[in-house]
């Protein structure tokens, strides 16, 4: 009985090293963060973590996989492409969460037009004009409005907003 117990272990134990030496099917990291942003899914399967959070120097995964090397050796080519969108320039690129947010990141609005980007109309704390200053694109906080400082080329941010 003492041999059979032998042989069986071994063949459990067998069994388990062949089984960690198959490849793992990928695991799907896509999730929502806040604010209904693209996010990168932690190995616990509940933390969600913003895409411009990965690859930021500071592990905010419990296990820091968020820090990989694979995921964060040769940016932006080593990460998933839900967390990559290529501005208009294409040696450009910006975390994909950072697409229609109001800013300009790309530097020529490509991450906040209609057409590359595929952004929503101003929502309702914005304003929809030709800014002066490029940090904006399309529209501004509407927190900017009245506020003494021309920031649409039209200067309806300081008579109409």
């Amino acid at each position: 009985s003492a041999v059979a117990l032998l042989v069986l272990a071994a063949a459990v134990a067998s069994v388990v090293a062949a089984l960690a030496l198959l490849p793992r099917a990928p695991v799907n990291r896509l999730c929502t963060a806040p604010n209904n942003r693209t996010g990168f899914l932690c190995d616990d399967r509940v933390t969600c973590v913003p895409a411009s959070w990965v690859c930021d120097r500071v592990s905010n995964c419990r296990n820091g996989e968020d820090e990989q090397e694979q995921l964060c050796g040769d940016l932006p080519h080593s990460l998933p492409g839900y967390l990559v969108f290529y501005c208009s320039n294409p040696r450009s690129w910006v975390y994909a969460d950072q697409r229609c947010n109001g800013m300009n990141e790309c530097g020529d609005c490509s991450d906040e037009t209609w057409g590359s980007a595929a952004c929503p109309p101003c929502g309702q704390e914005w304003w929809s004009c030709s800014p002066v200053h490029f940090e904006f694109c399309s529209c501004i906080p509407r927190r900017l409005c009245r506020d003494g400082t021309q920031h649409c080329l039209d200067w309806s941010d300081e008579f109409v907003c």
